[in-house]
């Protein structure tokens, strides 16, 4: 099993995302729910805007971008990860979601 390209708290590893994160958050999680393969793009970003649907999602995401890279993990750590620390997570996920599986870029 693999770890996560970035750790949890190298948020300003990839500056873009964090400013994307900081300010238009339903932008790259829409396309991080794209890259998992459990939405468009558009409804993910919509999603967003959904309360508890929106919580309930990211812990889905999360577990698929794991499952995706595979990469170790719990629902109980993705838990304390998104309400411990959101951005942090989310720029993870959108840092890890631009790498393919294999390693390479999938999309810039």
């Amino acid at each position: 099993m693999g770890e996560w390209a970035h750790g949890l708290f190298s948020c300003f590893s990839d500056i873009g995302a964090c400013f994307m994160v900081s300010f238009l958050p339903c932008i790259p999680f829409g396309k991080n729910m794209e890259a998992a393969g459990l939405t468009s793009c558009f409804v993910g970003g919509l999603i967003l805007f959904v309360p508890l649907l929106d919580i309930i999602c990211w812990f889905k995401l999360r577990g698929a971008i794991r499952e995706q890279h595979g990469i170790e993990g719990s629902l109980f750590g993705d838990i304390f990860a998104i309400l411990c620390c959101g951005w942090c997570a989310m720029i993870q996920e959108t840092s890890q979601c631009k790498l393919s599986p294999q390693g390479g870029m999938a999309r810039a």
